[in-house]
């Protein structure tokens, strides 16, 4: 049994990995790069998880399938992306809200 169907999510990867420990940094255009970047990505990945999602249903639909979980797992992992996203942004939003509320 050496090939499993059941694929692993992978973890988000950042493209900059940094290490708060050396007292670095982001500052200026860096910054809001690597911020773009992880949002592109994630929108990249919820789009990814919707197509296969739709492709997983369009087969079920057709009868071209053999197993009927593997909708359901497409479907909830396509849920997932979009629950993490929304959450990203929330998150996001909070924060530059309490940037403005700030005193200088």
């Amino acid at each position: 049994m050496d090939n499993f169907f059941i694929v692993p999510m992978n973890p988000v990867s950042f493209q900059n990995d940094f290490d708060l420990s050396k007292n670095e940094k982001i500052l200026g255009s860096s910054g809001t790069d690597m911020f773009r970047d992880i949002f592109q990505s994630m929108i990249s990945d919820a789009a990814a998880a919707d197509t296969e999602y739709e492709k997983q249903k369009y087969l079920l639909a057709t009868g071209q399938i053999e197993d009927a979980h593997s909708v359901t797992i497409a479907g909830s992992y396509a849920q997932l992306t979009v629950d993490m996203l929304v959450s990203l942004r929330n998150k996001a939003m909070e924060s530059y809200n309490e940037l403005m509320r700030m005193n200088v």
